[in-house]
C-alpha cells in the first residue's frame, strides 16, 4: 500500500504518523537512505542538557507578514536526525521564510522581496506559546502587489548590512540607514535592476563575504572590493539564484542545509577567497536544492524550520567538519516537506 498525500490532513496526525513510520523503521533496522556512523541509535538514547528559562527569543516569520515570538527556552534540543515540532502556524501556500533570535529590549529589522525595510520593536510582540498563530504585520504594512517577507535581522549600532538580490547582485550598506528614524517600507535597491533580495546580513565593513545559490554553488571575496552603489557577487548559471549571504573570515566554520533536512560544516581555511567579485564560484555543498549557510561556532544550536512550520533545534557539533564537498547528514526528518529557513542560538543561558 503506497503513502497517502497527507499534505491537506491536520499537522497534528502528520507529526503522529511521522512518528509512528520512525519507530517501524526502527524496528525493522532499515533507514530510507545511507547514513553517518555518527547518527546510531545509541546516540539518540542519550539526552541533551536543556536551557534554563531565558528572555531571548525566537522570532518566526512568514512570507505573507505573520510573525510571532516565542521564548528560546520553550524549544527543546534534540539531537540532530529528528522530527523537530511544529511552530509557526500558518495555512498554504504561505510558509516561514526566517526564523531568528533577538535579545530582550532589541528591534526587529524585516526585509522584502522588493529590498523594502520595516522595524520594529521586539517588545511590540508578546511572546507565545510554541504552537501559536502569530501577529499580521500585513495589517500595519500593507505589502504591494507580488510582495512578500524574505528575510529577518535583528537591528545593530555599528556595521553594514549586506543585501544579496536573487541574481547574484550585491549591496553593502551602513548601519544608520536603518536605524530608528529609517521610514518604514525604504527601499535600499530598485529590485527591477537588481532583481528581488533574496539574503540579508550583518557584516563589519573589512571581512569577507560568501555568496551561495540554490544549486550549491558558493563564491568568497572582500567586501572591500564591491562598489559602493552594489555590483555583481556571483555569476549564476540558467536557472540558478542566489539564497544566502554571509560575512566570514579564514577562521570561520560555516553550516550549509540542504532543502532535503541534510547539513554539512564547511570550514573557510578550504574554502580560498577569490580577488574579485562576479565570478563562477565553485561547489560548497553537493545537493539538488540548498536552503541556506550559517557561520557557527561549535557552542552554538541550529534552529531549522520547513515549510510546513516544522522546527528543529540541535547542536552544531553534532555535525561532523568537512574541507571538501559532501552531500552531507541527516540534520532533520521530513516527509513531503523541505527545510524553508534556519538561524542559531548562541550557546545555552
Amino acid at each position: 500500500m503506497e503513502r497517502p498525500d497527507l499534505v491537506n490532513i491536520n499537522p497534528d496526525v502528520i507529526a503522529y504518523v511521522e512518528y509512528l513510520e520512525a519507530r517501524i523503521a526502527a524496528l525493522e533496522g532499515k533507514r530510507s537512505r545511507p547514513v553517518a556512523p555518527f547518527e546510531d541509535d545509541r546516540r539518540s538514547e542519550t539526552a541533551l542538557p536543556q536551557e534554563t528559562a531565558s528572555t531571548d527569543s525566537l522570532f518566526t516569520l512568514s512570507a505573507a507578514g505573520k510573525l510571532k515570538r516565542t521564548f528560546r527556552h520553550l524549544f527543546s534540543r534534540q539531537h540532530r536526525g529528528g522530527m523537530g515540532i511544529f511552530d509557526l502556524d500558518v495555512d498554504p501556500p504561505d510558509l516561514p521564510v526566517a526564523v531568528q533570535i533577538i535579545p530582550e529590549g532589541a528591534s526587529l529589522l524585516l526585509f522584502t522581496n522588493f529590498a523594502r525595510v520595516f522595524r520594529l520593536p521586539a517588545s511590540r510582540f508578546e511572546a507565545g506559546d510554541v504552537r501559536a498563530k502569530g501577529e499580521e504585520l500585513a495589517v500595519r504594512f500593507p505589502l504591494e502587489a507580488g510582495e512578500r517577507f524574505v528575510a529577518l535581522l535583528q537591528d545593530r549600532a555599528t556595521g553594514y548590512v549586506a543585501l544579496g538580490s536573487q541574481r547574484g547582485r550585491v549591496r553593502v550598506l551602513r548601519h544608520h540607514l536603518f536605524g530608528e528614524h529609517m521610514r518604514p517600507g525604504t527601499a535600499m535597491f530598485r529590485s527591477d535592476e537588481f532583481g528581488e533580495l533574496a539574503a540579508v546580513c550583518w557584516t563589519p565593513g573589512n571581512a569577507d563575504l560568501l555568496l551561495l545559490t540554490r544549486r550549491g554553488m558558493g563564491i568568497r571575496f572582500s567586501e572591500k572590493l564591491l562598489n559602493p552603489q552594489g555590483d555583481l557577487g556571483i555569476k549564476l548559471s540558467d536557472g540558478d539564484q542566489l539564497v544566502a549571504t554571509l560575512s566570514v573570515d579564514e577562521d570561520s566554520q560555516v553550516f550549509l542545509a540542504g532543502a532535503d533536512g541534510r547539513g554539512t560544516l564547511r570550514s573557510m581555511k578550504s574554502f580560498a577567497a577569490n580577488k574579485s567579485a562576479g565570478g563562477m564560484g565553485k561547489l560548497a555543498m553537493r545537493t539538488d536544492q540548498l536552503t541556506g549557510g550559517l557561520v557557527v561556532n561549535s557552542a552554538d544550536d541550529i534552529f531549522m524550520i520547513s515549510r510546513l512550520s516544522k522546527l528543529i533545534r540541535f547542536p552544531v557539533n553534532e555535525v561532523p567538519e568537512t574541507d571538501g564537498v559532501v552531500q552531507g547528514v541527516a540534520c532533520m526528518q521530513l516527509r513531503a516537506d523541505e527545510v524553508a529557513a534556519l538561524s542559531i542560538g548562541r550557546g545555552l543561558s
